[in-house]
């Protein structure tokens, strides 16, 4: 069986971690530095940091704030944010991030995945895919769940993960801070048409959420989570010891 994953995330605006409902009103919460530090003392098995305004704001990714979470934590770093070329992969990857994520950058230029994994390996590139439903249908949105790109969702990362995409993030903005459970149809859907790891993001709102997520789509690899970790709603200790009681094997 394959270990499952518990991912942290951090979303940073303006050099401070935000959480909001559906990728709308942003409430402050922490410094990154401070809580990617927590994060990997406390038995979070990745972290994954987003400079969610740099692509809406037409931006590089801020990489002083990133080199310091790097520097602090010892676990596996991906980062995402205003990703549009070969050269942002070799900055934030040179600031210690060890996996980066594409979403917009992706979606204006295609042969940026096929031309990051031949430099870098495919096991460095990410899909970050944020969907939504459009009239019943997976659609694609771009710069920070703003803008509908048209994109069929499950097409659109197949086609991902067959040009070099090693692992697919799927955000569901649906449920995105909602605390109402993943979204077990758009995941089930993904997970089914590609053979990469798939981790699912969005609407976890208690313990119970992730045992229904792996024991529902045990295809998933990995659930990603928020503010119910950012405001002690759950500790990853107390949740690895529950799914590990389910039968769900988690690293100790």
């Amino acid at each position: 069986m394959i270990t499952k994953r518990i991912i942290p995330c951090l979303d940073v605006k303006n050099g401070r971690v935000v959480k909001g409902v559906n990728f709308a009103g942003l409430s402050d919460v922490s410094s990154p530095v401070e809580l990617g530090r927590y994060y990997s003392e406390c038995g979070a098995d990745e972290l994954v940091f987003y400079d969610i305004t740099a692509s809406s704001d037409g931006r590089a990714l801020f990489t002083d704030i990133l080199t310091e979470v790097a520097r602090t934590i010892f676990i596996p770093l991906t980062v995402g944010g205003g990703i549009n070329t070969v050269a942002d992969f070799d900055r934030v990857l040179k600031c210690g991030a060890d996996k980066v994520s594409v979403n917009s950058g992706a979606i204006r230029n295609p042969s940026l995945i096929p031309e990051a994994a031949k430099l870098y390996g495919d096991q460095c590139v990410v899909i970050s895919a944020d969907v939504k439903r459009v009239d019943g249908v997976f659609r694609v949105f771009a710069k920070g769940g703003r803008e509908n790109t048209g994109l069929e969702a499950v097409e659109w990362i197949k086609r991902c993960v067959g040009s070099g995409a090693g692992e697919v993030v799927l955000n569901s903005i649906d449920t995105d801070g909602v605390k109402g459970g993943f979204d077990l149809e758009m995941l089930e859907a993904v997970s089914n048409a590609v053979s990469v790891p798939v981790i699912a993001s969005g609407g976890a709102g208690c313990i119970q959420d992730f045992v229904t997520l792996f024991k529902t789509l045990p295809k998933v690899d990995a659930g990603l989570a928020a503010s119910i970790f950012h405001f002690g709603e759950v500790k990853i200790s107390d949740l690895k010891d529950t799914l590990a009681a389910e039968g769900i094997e988690v690293r100790r």
